[in-house]
C-alpha cells in the first residue's frame, strides 16, 4: 500500500538521508530552515500589527 508510511519506513528515509548529505550537513539544513521560519513568523506579525489599526475600504 502506498498511501500510507509508518515509523520503519521513516526511520529508513532518516538513515538513507544521514548517509548520503552526513550529520554536520543535515544539522546546517536544520538550523537554516529553523532561522527561516522565525523570520516568516516575524514578519507575518509585524504586517498583522500593521493592518491591524486599518480599517477595511469599503466596495463601490
Amino acid at each position: 500500500m502506498l498511501g500510507r508510511i509508518g515509523a520503519p519506513e521513516l526511520l529508513v528515509i532518516l538513515a538513507v538521508v544521514l548517509l548520503i548529505f552526513g550529520p554536520s550537513k543535515l544539522s546546517g539544513v536544520g538550523r537554516a530552515i529553523g532561522q527561516s521560519i522565525r523570520e516568516f513568523k516575524g514578519a507575518v506579525r509585524k504586517d498583522g500589527a500593521d493592518h491591524a489599526g486599518r480599517t477595511p475600504a469599503t466596495p463601490r
